[in-house]
């Protein structure tokens, strides 16, 4: 049977609905989310979807994209708008390689007016498109669509206050449902929040208006009508904290309310004389019971569809997510001057359970990653040995304070990077491609990255028993399984460690290419041809010595990383050689691509830039030939008989 939301291929089709059907019409959104979000294997954005449903509804009947401009900050709300322009018989390919991105990608529509995937963009972005169209002389709306967890960074702070230093014509719409991924922290998300639970306000304003209206109608009281509402409103509203930022505010409203959202908006659009905020009150996984029950299970997944596991089958390997954190934890309760700093990523880096046990010892700063990096500067200096937990993608946004505040002091911080190399499903915005560039580059700074999960427990305890800064690396999901049970150990620093040797080539692993190395000797054994595997562990400082000595006996090195090759632990190793002679001796560096790498399953692009066992083993047959030249029979010259 078809129902509306088919019938739906463009916004102009929203805007040609009844008001009966665009009720029915958000029913049938909330039901393709599930559908959707279940069919990829209940991976993907629901919660913060199902709280927005009646927003972008409203948004899109009220606004005339792609001439209108809107922004989503973050973007894991944008499914339902990917829904009503255009995209609806390709939801069930989001966030699958070849699909629709998980995030607004301005490659895939004209409606994606701005691409996101990091949160406190919004508004900047906005703000760069009305400026821009009051230069060419255009004339439209610019709306930002920002939640109240991503109005905690500091950079939407930064945009308003720029907004309202220009007095721009922008319309932020504060999507406030007390939630990011966590809950939110701080003071602004606190204050903004007492309206959840208190319901005076909303009480207060409905009744001085009802006394304004029956007022005189002469002008002196009805200025003091008006002075008397604002006042009121100031106390039990932080209006006045927006409109210090020279944003006229309304609100807040039921978000929720399509009739009231669109009255609401349609006043607003005709505020074109200075920045507006809009603020709605919305319900992260609104009209699906068990997603509104548990918004953070929620938040990636139909969790409550999936099919329990099988009791026979064998317990799942922890992620590199939970050994960490367990690791943390241990530390923590062995040492009081351990502590643990992220970003509004308790569950994402697996701190959670650690902050509930520890709260005076696990801080989530919220979405600051800078100031996250400077407050551990900060603890370092009195003796503190603090941890950085930080998605890879998410710690660019802290490089000057990585820099100024902890390298140039020589600081004692540990930088756990989460989500180092390829990413998966999140695609082009979360790619952990650069960190390993971006911390060898600075002076003082320890760069390494375990070959599994035993490894990844003994890095951190070095770390945090280093005097400087020190810096580990971890993939997405789960390793190959080394026991995490054993006693956390030092490892030296700029050591590495030989797996197996053979005189025939040298393949070095960096992390999680590692274990991949020593299978792709396996394929080359059958082959007749004996490799050296070398654990790198450390791309700064280098093992030197070892890798000289591999250089000149054997025939000639590979190395093999999930980092772009600029500034990668391939060209160290590389500089190294060259500085004695022996560039020559490198026959290959493995890496990810030049190039933004999207969305999709892990193997898939391993296999895809030859970083698996298959592909290192192909490279260094490749390499080898090279050198050596092939047999008349076409064999590779160098295999053994």
């Amino acid at each position: 049977m078809t129902g509306l939301l088919d019938t739906i291929s463009e916004p102009a089709d929203v805007r040609a609905l009844t008001h009966d059907q665009v009720h029915q019409l958000a029913e049938e959104v909330r039901a393709a989310l599930v559908d959707t979000v279940h069919c990829i294997g209940g991976g993907g954005h629901l919660a913060s979807n199902l709280g927005v449903v009646e927003l972008s509804i409203a948004l899109h009947r009220m606004f005339d994209s792609p001439r209108d401009k809107i922004t989503w900050d973050v973007s894991h709300q944008i499914y339902v708008h990917k829904m009503l322009t255009g995209r609806r018989e390709r939801m069930n390919t989001i966030r699958q390689y070849g699909g629709l991105s998980g995030f607004a990608d301005r490659t895939e529509s004209e409606h994606d007016a701005f691409g996101a995937g990091h949160a406190g963009t919004s508004i900047s972005a906005a703000l760069g498109m009305a400026v821009a169209r009051d230069l060419n002389g255009d004339d439209y709306h610019v709306v930002a669509v920002i939640g109240d967890g991503a109005m905690t960074s500091g950079m939407a702070l930064e945009a308003m206050n720029h907004a309202g230093h220009l007095r721009s014509d922008i319309i932020v719409i504060l999507n406030d449902n007390a939630m990011s991924i966590s809950p939110n922290v701080g003071a602004l998300s606190r204050n903004v929040n007492k309206l959840r639970i208190d319901p005076l306000y909303r009480n207060a304003k409905r009744e001085i208006g009802s006394m304004v209206e029956h007022l005189p109608l002469g002008r002196q009281a009805w200025d003091a009508a008006k002075r008397v509402k604002a006042s009121v409103r100031d106390l039990l509203v932080p209006a006045s904290f927006w409109e210090q930022f020279g944003f006229e505010y309304y609100g807040p409203i039921d978000g929720h309310d399509i009739d009231e959202l669109e009255a609401t908006l349609g006043r607003i659009k005709k505020v074109r004389t200075k920045p507006v905020l809009l603020h709605i009150l919305t319900e992260k996984g609104h009209g699906v019971p068990e997603a509104a029950a548990d918004p953070i299970k929620s938040h990636s997944g139909t969790y409550w569809m999936k099919k329990p596991a099988d009791p026979g089958q064998p317990a799942p390997l922890p992620t590199y997510s939970q050994v960490f954190a367990q690791a943390t934890q241990e530390l923590i309760e062995s040492d009081p001057k351990v502590v643990a700093v992220t970003a509004a990523m308790l569950e994402g880096t697996g701190l959670a359970p650690v902050h509930a046990k520890h709260p005076d010892r696990v801080f989530d700063v919220a979405i600051s990653e800078q100031h996250g990096v400077t407050f551990a500067a900060g603890l370092a200096t009195q003796g503190i040995r603090p941890i950085v937990a930080i998605y890879s993608t998410f710690l660019q946004r802290g490089f000057d304070s990585v820099v100024h505040d902890v390298v140039v002091q020589d600081l004692p911080v540990v930088f756990a990077m989460d989500r180092a190399g390829f990413v998966g499903d999140d695609g082009k915005t979360h790619q952990g491609f650069i960190d390993t560039s971006f911390m060898r580059c600075l002076p003082n700074m320890v760069v390494s990255a375990p070959k599994d999960e035993r490894e990844l427990r003994d890095l951190l305890y070095t770390g945090v028993h280093h005097d400087g800064p020190f810096s580990l690396r971890y993939p997405r999901g789960t390793g190959p399984g080394a026991p995490t049970d054993l006693p956390m150990r030092e490892i030296p620093i700029g050591r590495a460690e030989v797996l197996r040797e053979g005189p025939d080539i040298t393949l070095i692993g960096f992390g999680a290419t590692v274990m991949e190395a020593v299978k792709a000797a396996d394929i080359l054994e059958e082959r007749g041809i004996m490799a050296t595997v070398v654990n790198g562990r450390f791309a700064k400082p280098l093992d030197e010595d070892l890798i000289l000595r591999l250089a000149r006996t054997t025939g000639g090195i590979l190395t093999a990383e999930e980092n772009v090759r600029a500034g990668g632990f391939g060209e160290a190793v590389l500089a190294l050689l060259a500085d004695h002679g022996l560039a020559d001796t490198m026959l290959g560096n493995l890496t990810m691509p030049d190039a933004i790498v999207d969305h999709g399953p892990q193997p898939v692009f391993r296999a895809l830039y030859q970083l698996d066992a298959a592909g290192i083993a192909a490279r260094a047959v490749e390499a080898l030939e090279a050198r050596h030249g092939e047999a008349a029979s076409g064999e590779p010259a160098l295999v053994r008989a």
